[in-house]
């Protein structure tokens, strides 16, 4: 398929969604290069997250403080696979959380200085959660104008706002259980074609995640990182961000911020990204990546049978 040989590839990493029970088993017990890396997550972390990602139990695996760490964990082990076998990437960028495991393939931090993020996020988060209720929900065939019009309109009723623009036509929106509730009463006659609430655990990407902002903000200027050395694409802007000192800005930003994926994969495939190889488990990315941009191939490697796949 040309993989290996273009020039033009994309790494992109998924957020939290996306986790199952024996993620990253494969990789662990068929490369070297994933092993260590789970080993070495096991290690500083004082628990053991591989045997979370490879025997569950499920519900532990979805409670934020751990789906967050090990999505991490698996998406650089499969990057570090990806990079020993010579595919190199030109682009990078994360899902949310994600935008962790993108940062360290550009060079950004060490993998425990970015697991130590993300596992201060994943708490700080919960935290913020639980001291401020809230709720998600889809909203399914509406443009980008008409779900800000329809946030507008149910902000009558709370706090509320578009939190990840995942594709066109599929938004997600982020607040106040009052407010979401009130934006579903509105959204079919504002011509929605659906409403899904989502299983969540609270109000992420919305101004309900303020104090969650203001405590990983804390242990940003604490970490040490470098300029990235691949170009990366950030969440809050949907554009470049070519210096730490930026990255540091707008990872405290993104967690109240809307996550611009649309934007974020246009602005790749504009500067000339042709492929794009989702790292971790998982296939939601790539399924999003063709309804933004069909001129480009995509692909989904999170176990042995796929990277031998992507490899071939």
């Amino acid at each position: 398929m040309g993989v290996l040989a273009s020039n033009r590839v994309a790494f992109v990493f998924p957020g939290q969604g996306s986790q199952c029970v024996g993620m990253g088993k494969s990789l662990a017990e068929s490369y070297p290069e994933a092993a260590d890396i789970f080993a070495r997550a096991d290690a500083a972390l004082g628990h053991s997250i591989s045997k979370l990602c490879f025997e569950g139990p499920e519900k532990a695996l979805s409670m934020t403080v751990h789906t967050q760490p090990a999505l991490y964990t698996v998406s650089v082990a499969a990057f570090e696979v990806a990079k020993a076998k010579g595919v190199w990437p030109c682009f990078v960028a994360g899902h949310s959380v994600g935008e962790y495991a993108a940062l360290y393939a550009a060079d950004v931090f060490s993998f425990e200085d970015g697991l130590k993020l993300v596992a201060t996020r994943a708490q700080v988060m919960n935290a913020a959660a639980q001291a401020h209720p809230g709720a998600m929900a889809a909203v399914i065939g509406m443009d980008e104008d008409r779900v800000k019009a329809l946030v507008e309109a149910a902000g009558a009723a709370g706090i509320i706002a578009a939190a990840n623009f995942n594709s066109p036509g599929q938004t997600v929106v982020s607040g106040e259980i009052a407010a979401i509730e009130k934006a579903g009463e509105l959204a079919k006659e504002m011509g929605a074609k659906r409403f899904i609430k989502l299983n969540v655990s609270g109000a992420f990407h919305s101004p309900l995640m303020s104090d969650a902002a203001k405590e990983l903000r804390k242990v940003i200027a604490e970490v040490h990182m470098e300029d990235p050395s691949i170009a990366m694409v950030a969440n809050y802007t949907g554009g470049f961000v070519p210096t730490a000192v930026e990255i540091k800005t707008n990872l405290a930003r993104q967690i109240t911020g809307s996550v611009l994926w649309t934007e974020s994969i246009r602005r790749m495939a504009v500067e000339g990204a042709e492929v794009f190889v989702e790292l971790g488990p998982g296939t939601v990315l790539a399924g999003l990546i063709k309804k933004i941009t069909s001129d480009a191939e995509a692909y989904s490697v999170g176990d042995k049978e796929s990277m031998e796949s992507l490899l071939d």
